[in-house]
C-alpha cells in the first residue's frame, strides 16, 4: 500500500466488519505523527482504521454504511472542559431566560412569568448578563416587573444574582446589613442597597427558595443541554460542580437512550464524603458518564467582578478586590482528604492571590503525599504571573481556563485594565511553559461554542472589535488540540479519545467548510453541519 498504509498496520491485523465508512472526507486526526485522512472506518463504536480512500474503502462490506462526506472538514468531536450542563439544563426547565439586550425586554419576561406564578411565589430569572444591558439591572427594575414577587435573577457566571426589594424583605437583608464573610451586598452612592448580590451574599435567599427538582428534572435537563452541545460540535464535557442528584440525571439519561454526550463529573466539595462513604473515587463510571475530580472555589467570578485579586478592580470604588470562598486551611483539609482517597483535585481560582493560595496547597499536598500522575487542576485559572506558571509547570497543572471570554465578556475587561489583560486567560504562555491548556465554557457562563472559543484564542478580540492581550494569540492547530485532546487528557482519557485513530472512540464533527482556509475573525461563521459520538450521529443539520 502507499501513501496512509502506516494508519493502516494496526487496524489491518483486526477482523470487525466496518458498520460504518465515511470517505472523502478532510480529516484532522489531531495526532502530530499521522497526518491528514480522507476516510475513517467505525466498529463498535470506535475508529477501526483511518486513511485514504483507496486504503479504507475496501474494508466495507455489504451491509456497512457508506456516507460520501463531499470533501468537508472533519474533527475529533470538542471537548468542554468545564461547564454545568445538568444544572443549567434544570434551569432551561424551569427558569425565565434573561439573556436580552435591554433591561425592558428582561422586565416584560419576568412580567409575563409573574402573571403565571400565585402572588407570593419567587420567580426565577438567569443567563443574565449585565455587560449585554446598558447599566446592570437593580432592584427598582425588578420591582416594576413584579411587585408581588420576591424575584431573583442570577448572572449567566452564577456568583451573582440581583433581586428585588420583597427579596430582600424575605432575606431580611437591610442596608445595614453587614457583607457576609466571602459575599457581597451592592450599595449605591447613597448608600442603598442596589439588589445586587455576590457569592456568599446569595445564599440567604437561595434558602428561602423551595426545591422542587425532581429526579425527572435532573434526567431531562442532561439530555437537553447535551442536545445543545452536540449541536455545537461538542461530545464530551466535564460537569465542574455535580451534586448527586446531578450524577444520577447522567446516569437516567444514558439509561433511557437520552444523553447525546460524554460527561466527566467533578463532584461537589460538600458532597465528597458521601461518595468516599460509598468507595467511589476518580475514573468510577463509563465511557458516557465518568466521575471525576472533587470541585472546590477558592475565589470568585471574572465576568461579575468577585475574583480575588492582588491590585483592585479599576473603576470600583474603595481599592476593591474581590472574594475569597475558602480559606486555605479549608482548602488544604478538603484537598488532602480527597487526595489520600484517590480523588483527582479541581479548584476553582481565577485572580493571581487565589492561583497562589491552591498553587501552595497542591506543593504542600503532592510533597506530603506524593503521587506519580496526580493531573492535579486549576479551574479558570485566569490571572497568571510568570512565578505562578513557573510552579504550574513543576507539578504540571493543568489549567482549565475560559476560552470564549475575550470575545464574549470583553464587554467586562475595562475593570482589569489592559495591562492586566496580557496575562489573562494565557494560553500562549501556558502552551510555551509545556502545559496543556484545556478549552472550557463554563456554560451558562458563556456559550459552550467551539468555534467561538477558536475565534477568541486565535484573535483575542471581542465583539466590539477590541484586542485584549494580543500577545497571547494562538495558532488554529494549537486551539484544536486544547479543545480535544487536551480536554481528554485532563479526564485521565486522552488513550480513550480526543484524536481520530485506531482503537479511540468514535466522536467527531463535520463542519460545512474548512477552518484553515477561513479568517479567524470569521470563525464563529462556521456551521456544524454533523456530530458523531460512539459511531452514531447525535446532530444533524
Amino acid at each position: 500500500m502507499q501513501g496512509m498504509s502506516g494508519l493502516l498496520a494496526l487496524p489491518l491485523l483486526r477482523t470487525e466488519e466496518p458498520e460504518t465508512v465515511l470517505y472523502n472526507g478532510n480529516i484532522w486526526t489531531v495526532d502530530e505523527t499521522q497526518p491528514r485522512a480522507q476516510a475513517v472506518a467505525i466498529s463498535g463504536g470506535r475508529f477501526l482504521a483511518v486513511g485514504s480512500n483507496a486504503d479504507v474503502l475496501p474494508l466495507a462490506a455489504a451491509r456497512t454504511r457508506k456516507i460520501d462526506l463531499a470533501f468537508k472538514t472533519v474533527l475529533p468531536g470538542f471537548n468542554d472542559a468545564h461547564a454545568h450542563p445538568v444544572e443549567s439544563g434544570v434551569e432551561h426547565l424551569n427558569k425565565v431566560a434573561c439573556d436580552k439586550d435591554s433591561i425592558e425586554k428582561i422586565q416584560a419576561t419576568l412580567h409575563d412569568r409573574a402573571l403565571q406564578t400565585p402572588s407570593g411565589q419567587w420567580v426565577l430569572g438567569f443567563l443574565y448578563d449585565d455587560g449585554k444591558t446598558p447599566r446592570p439591572i437593580n432592584r427598582h427594575d425588578l420591582d416594576a416587573a413584579a411587585p408581588d414577587h420576591p424575584v431573583l435573577v442570577q448572572h449567566r457566571g452564577g456568583h451573582t444574582a440581583f433581586v428585588n426589594s420583597l427579596a430582600l424583605k424575605l432575606a431580611q437583608v437591610t442596608d445595614q446589613t453587614p457583607d457576609p464573610a466571602g459575599g457581597r451586598f451592592e450599595h449605591d452612592v447613597t448608600g442603598q442597597l442596589t439588589g445586587f448580590v455576590g457569592d456568599a451574599g446569595m445564599q440567604g435567599f437561595f434558602k428561602l427558595i423551595p426545591n422542587k427538582n425532581t429526579r425527572q428534572d435532573s434526567r431531562q435537563g442532561a439530555a437537553l443541554i447535551s442536545k445543545l452541545f452536540t449541536s455545537k460540535g461538542i461530545t464530551s464535557a466535564c460537569d465542574a460542580d455535580a451534586s448527586p442528584e446531578d450524577v444520577q440525571g447522567y446516569q437516567d439519561a444514558r439509561d433511557a437512550g437520552e444523553l447525546a454526550m460524554r460527561v466527566y463529573c467533578h463532584v461537589a466539595a460538600a458532597s465528597l464524603d458521601h461518595f468516599i462513604t460509598a468507595g467511589i473515587h476518580t475514573g468510577f463510571g463509563d465511557e458516557w458518564v465518568r466521575i471525576g475530580g472533587v470541585k472546590q472555589y477558592a475565589d470568585g467570578s471574572i465576568s461579575e467582578r468577585t475574583a480575588w485579586l492582588s491590585q483592585p478592580y479599576l473603576g470600583i470604588p474603595n481599592n476593591y478586590v474581590g472574594l475569597q470562598l475558602s480559606s486555605r486551611d479549608q482548602l488544604y483539609e478538603t484537598s488532602r482528604k480527597a487526595h489520600a482517597a484517590g480523588w483527582q483535585l479541581a479548584t476553582h481560582a481565577n485572580g493571581d492571590l487565589a492561583i497562589d493560595r491552591i498553587l501552595g496547597v497542591y506543593e504542600q499536598i503532592q510533597k506530603e503525599l506524593p503521587k506519580k500522575d496526580p493531573r492535579f487542576r486549576i479551574e479558570h485559572c485566569t490571572l497568571l504571573t510568570d512565578t505562578l506558571i513557573r510552579r504550574m509547570r513543576a507539578l504540571q497543572v493543568i489549567p482549565a481556563p475560559f476560552s470564549g471570554y475575550v470575545y464574549f465578556h470583553g464587554d467586562v475587561l475595562h475593570f482589569y485594565g489592559q495591562e492586566r489583560t496580557q496575562n489573562m486567560f494565557p494560553m500562549r504562555s501556558f502552551l510555551d511553559a509545556g502545559l496543556r491548556p484545556t478549552d472550557s465554557s463554563d456554560y451558562t457562563a458563556s456559550p459552550a461554542d467551539p468555534l467561538m472559543w477558536l475565534q477568541s484564542q486565535l484573535t483575542r478580540t471581542d465583539m466590539k472589535g477590541n484586542v485584549w492581550g494580543a500577545n497571547q494569540r494562538i495558532t488554529l492547530q494549537e486551539g484544536i488540540r486544547c479543545g480535544t485532546i487536551n480536554g481528554a487528557y485532563a479526564a485521565f482519557e486522552e488513550d480513550l479519545k480526543g484524536s481520530i485513530q485506531p482503537g479511540r472512540l468514535a466522536d467527531l464533527v463535520v463542519l460545512a467548510q474548512d477552518l484553515f482556509k477561513t479568517d479567524p475573525a470569521a470563525l464563529l461563521k462556521i456551521q456544524v453541519e454533523r456530530t458523531m459520538v460512539g459511531g452514531r450521529w447525535k446532530y444533524e443539520s
